[in-house]
């Protein structure tokens, strides 16, 4: 299991970082435990649980600028707008510099700052992102496009952000395919229509949703699987493809992050994506 974490050393978010793309592809996590997203003085006093709006899970910052999720008005939004800003465009040179040939097919998704401690949420066990999974959403089927995320830790008072990570997507996807229900076509054109889902959900979205419900639903997988634990210092950096590589998130607080997808096509190696793995053990095109 120490594979699954690949150390980088590396503090510059731009400089370009060869030879780490076999990895990232393989669903391992590239952490760069010197790589640290700065803050002005007058943005540490933001490093605080109230700035988030109690009826959002997370402050998001949208690609048209507009800030969602968060408690501030007028200086102190703007100010907090700018900082998520800035980790956005430190963030996509970071993939630019691991994957440039990733580039011309990004497509960017809101940036997000995450002020609440992680133990303190109560979720549904299906929401419960302190369990083990592979993320796939029920409203949002992808087709296949990958979620490729970068991640930093805030922290000001030194707690570590703390993942556990799992088995290979590979190794999964042996375990809970033969569990799965059966697709059915119907049934995805029904959620489409009363627009339960945002398109339709392909036998690839709804294989994904059925790993990541059926490891969320194991307590002896969550228990007894392959997995490690991987405290995140503050003032650290980590990439992951977070549709691939299994993740548990076991507590911390104040991080950011930045999601952006990718059409499996465009990767490196499109052998590697979980699109093409599923349809390898299925024998069969799931999109």
């Amino acid at each position: 299991m120490d594979n699954r974490i690949v150390t980088v050393d590396s503090r510059d978010w731009t400089s370009p970082k060869a030879g780490l793309v076999p990895d990232l592809e393989a669903g391992r996590v590239l952490f760069f435990p010197e790589l640290r997203f700065e803050l002005a003085p007058d943005e540490q006093k933001l490093l605080r649980p109230d700035v988030r709006d109690e009826k959002s899970r997370n402050i998001s910052l949208r690609n048209d600028g507009v800030l969602a999720g968060a408690a501030l008005q007028g200086e102190e939004a703007a100010r907090l707008a700018a900082m998520i800003g800035r980790f956005r465009t430190q963030a996509s040179a970071l993939i630019d510099a691991i994957a440039p040939a990733y580039k011309p097919a990004l497509r960017l998704a809101p940036t997000s700052y995450r002020p609440t401690q992680v133990e303190s949420r109560v979720q549904s066990w299906r929401a419960d992102d302190r369990r083990l999974h592979v993320d796939a959403f029920p409203s949002r089927p992808n087709r296949g496009e990958r979620i490729l995320r970068v991640f930093t830790n805030l922290n000001p008072n030194g707690e570590p952000r703390v993942w556990r990570v799992g088995e290979a997507f590979e190794d999964i996807a042996r375990r809970f395919v033969p569990r799965a229900k059966p697709y059915v076509a119907w049934q995805a054109q029904v959620l489409k229509t009363l627009h339960v889902t945002k398109s339709l959900r392909t036998e690839y979205d709804h294989l994904m949703l059925q790993l990541h419900d059926g490891m969320k639903g194991d307590p002896d997988y969550q228990r007894s699987s392959p997995q490690v634990e991987m405290p995140f210092p503050p003032g650290s950096t980590w990439v992951c493809y977070s549709d691939q590589t299994s993740h548990a998130v076991m507590s911390g607080q104040f991080m950011m992050e930045q999601t952006l997808h990718l059409p499996a096509q465009a990767q490196v190696d499109p052998q590697a994506s979980p699109l093409a793995i599923l349809e390898r053990q299925t024998g069969r095109r799931l999109t």
